[in-house]
């Protein structure tokens, strides 16, 4: 017996069997259309087991934190930061204007190399002893006494000898530098003094901003995926997620431009066409160790792991004894490089040489324990100590882990003297830090606001909630000189 049509609709039927049927239950997939609509068409008659929360497959996708370890931020009032560095103690020429020609009664004539310096008079004055070396090995040297000095050249009679070593004068370059001076028995004392001179550098702060909207009616939309950021956002509502990863993304924006930040004036300083739109650039760390730093590129090379990663490291100890000397580094490494420096530590440990277990920590008040809670490990090579750790910015495959061109950087722990400008006195500073824009009305540091007629805001008739995020900014890079980038081969 079948029962059909009257007042009862086909969709509800019932069936002559028990039985799982299509029609018994609502759709999952959506309704059908037409004439013979069904509010319970199913294609599946199972709800789904649903995971609420995302799986965070990335990990922290932050990036920010670097500036954080080895600086510090502080408020300034201009369009511009200007310092000033220190030069060098003692006075050295590399390499000469012309060669040193044939001497007249014993006596040479010599002109030191002004290019590159700030100056178009040389500092060396009669009685004063100076060492000569050739540029190409340093190995031949010879010691001159100083018998008349002008303002670009000088006269010199040679200690031991009538006559120079023939590698001297034979035009390939010549390095000098002062050592003392000689006077005979009552006479007169120094003629002319040396003025010290400093070496000025600025930068300027760049506008940095970014914005997240999202109209009301999806302000008030439940989803079913649960939010949960790194900042500890959580919730149904999925502007929730997105207003959070704008601001986080910021975050990391605010140091990578103080990383990655150019100039926007050509090489030559003249304008650009940027520069003449009115946007100027400001100088992030990777261009200032590239203008005034050291560049140490394919760092450990094709060798075996361990053994050429230590010969290259020598290279650039050597080159930090030539600088500040600066007794205790950081090493911000990709992987790959910092690979290459557990490979040369463990041949350290291996061969005798300072382990990680010499380093003294002295950045961490001698505490290794605290050390590792920061991710960093030490250790000592001749007379410095290295704290190394891996750099997140280096790696991530959305960063500078697309390329190959940067390895990795070494900065300069502590802090160093610099005359202000502003305040007419030498202060100290961290190696790296940020100066943001800030007076007593405005602080540009970190800027965070809301405009609309949603989510509390009502400043205009907007049926939209925005989200501005500003900060005006500048990173300062002092005594770049003691600084290594390792750059790719």
């Amino acid at each position: 017996m079948s029962l059909s049509g009257g007042s009862f609709p086909a969709s509800i039927v019932p069936a002559q069997k028990k039985m799982t049927l299509e029609s018994n239950f609502l759709s999952f997939n959506g309704e059908s259309t037409g004439a013979n609509q069904n509010m319970n068409n199913f294609a599946q008659q199972y709800l789904p087991e649903l995971y609420e929360a995302e799986v965070e497959r990335y990990g922290n996708r932050t990036l920010s934190g670097f500036l954080r370890m080895v600086g510090a931020e502080m408020p300034m009032t201009s369009d511009q930061v200007i310092w000033s560095e220190q030069n060098r103690l003692h006075v050295a020429y590399k390499g000469l204007a012309d060669a040193i020609g044939a001497p007249t009664n014993n006596v040479y004539t010599i002109e030191p190399n002004l290019t590159g310096t700030s100056t178009t008079k040389i500092a060396i004055r009669a009685g004063q002893t100076v060492l000569l070396s050739d540029e190409a090995t340093g190995l031949v040297t010879a010691k001159v006494y100083v018998v008349t000095a002008g303002d670009t050249t000088f006269t010199a009679k040679v200690y031991g000898s009538n006559t120079l070593p023939s590698t001297l004068t034979s035009g390939t370059g010549v390095n000098m530098f002062v050592y003392g001076s000689e006077f005979k028995k009552g006479t007169n004392g120094m003629l002319g003094s040396i003025e010290p001179s400093f070496t000025q550098y600025a930068n300027r702060p760049v506008i940095i901003k970014d914005k997240y909207e999202i109209n009301g009616s999806d302000t008030a939309q439940i989803g079913w995926v649960e939010v949960a950021t790194e900042d500890g956002t959580s919730g149904y509502l999925w502007y929730l997620k997105a207003e959070s990863e704008t601001r986080l993304r910021f975050e990391d924006y605010l140091e990578m431009m103080m990383v990655e930040g150019v100039e926007a004036k050509l090489a030559n300083g003249s304008a650009s066409s940027l520069s003449t739109d009115n946007i100027l650039g400001t100088e992030g760390m990777f261009e200032a160790i590239e203008q005034r730093g050291n560049i140490y590129s394919g760092f450990a090379g094709p060798a075996a792991p361990g053994a050429g990663a230590l010969g290259d490291f020598d290279e650039i100890l050597k080159n930090l004894d030539k600088q500040g000397a600066i007794e205790e580094n950081m090493l911000f490494l990709s992987r790959s490089t910092a690979l290459d420096f557990d490979d040369m530590i463990a041949a350290m440990a291996g061969g005798g040489y300072a382990s990680t277990a010499s380093a003294s920590y002295g950045l961490f008040d001698n505490e290794a324990e605290m050390a590792l809670n920061f991710g960093f490990s030490g250790f000592r090579r001749g007379s410095y100590d290295f704290y190394k750790t891996d750099w997140k910015y280096l790696n991530d495959a959305s960063t500078r882990g697309l390329d190959k061109a940067i390895d990795g950087v070494l900065v300069p722990a502590g802090t160093s003297t610099v005359y202000d400008q502003m305040l007419g006195s030498n202060i100290r500073r961290p190696f790296l830090h940020v100066r943001y824009r800030a007076s007593e009305t405005e602080d540009r540091r970190f800027k965070n606001w809301i405009t609309g007629s949603v989510g509390g805001a009502y400043t205009s008739d907007l049926d939209a909630m925005s989200v501005h995020f500003l900060s005006e900014r500048c990173l300062v890079t002092q005594a770049a000189n003691n600084f290594v980038l390792f750059k790719g081969a």
